[in-house]
């Protein structure tokens, strides 16, 4: 009887774990732009952008690249355009508004 519960158990604990846990807002931002780039293998990274950066600019960006059915690297072609956005003073973010 003990091993079916532990297998109920981690049966539920397995399908927890595949649901996302977003608490916050650039959490949700970052994986909406994964996905606008086809791109969910670096959610980390657009999550992180999202939290040290304006949103509405870097979502804007990504629907633009999305919309681009000649790009192959959408990710690739994204993150050039935030290089090409930065000034020369700052080189490691994009500035908030």
């Amino acid at each position: 009887m003990k091993n079916t519960r532990d297998k109920e158990y981690l049966e539920i604990f397995s399908e927890q774990s595949k649901k996302s846990r977003i608490s916050q807002k650039y959490q949700l931002i970052g994986l909406m732009i994964a996905d606008l780039l086809n791109d969910r293998s670096h959610k980390s990274l657009y999550i992180k952008l999202a939290k040290e950066n304006n949103i509405e600019r870097l979502l804007s960006i990504a629907k633009d690249v999305a919309s681009r059915k000649n790009i192959e690297r959408k990710g690739a072609y994204f993150m050039k355009i935030l290089q090409r956005e930065r000034s020369p003073d700052d080189r490691h973010a994009i500035k908030r508004d």
